[in-house]
């Protein structure tokens, strides 16, 4: 059951990409689907709609490597909050890395 749910939470995003995609090709030949009164709005949709759904599935994707130890050093989570703990701490300083 457990197999079947993380299935469908992968399908609905891609699906939704996939839509994405559709919708951006659509407004490049200049075919104007129905809810959208313009063009670019329409790209902008299935520009959204295709980040968003590329972005769920790739986040999963890292998520279970990581439980898995799978990823490389640079991609753990510890050296993340290193990262960003130095960040938000005022440790870095942004003028020294900018000469």
């Amino acid at each position: 059951m457990g197999r079947i749910v993380a299935l469908i939470l992968l399908v609905i995003p891609g699906i939704l990409a996939g839509y994405g995609i559709k919708l951006m090709r659509d407004m490049l030949f200049g075919i104007l689907q129905k809810p959208f009164p313009f063009l670019w709005l329409q790209f902008l949709s299935g520009a959204i709609l295709f980040v968003a759904g590329l972005g769920f599935i790739a986040g999963f994707v890292l998520h279970r490597d990581r439980k898995r130890n799978k990823v490389q050093n640079r991609f753990n989570k510890s050296e993340w909050k290193i990262i960003l703990g130095k960040l938000d701490n005022g440790l870095v300083d942004d003028k020294k890395d900018a000469n």
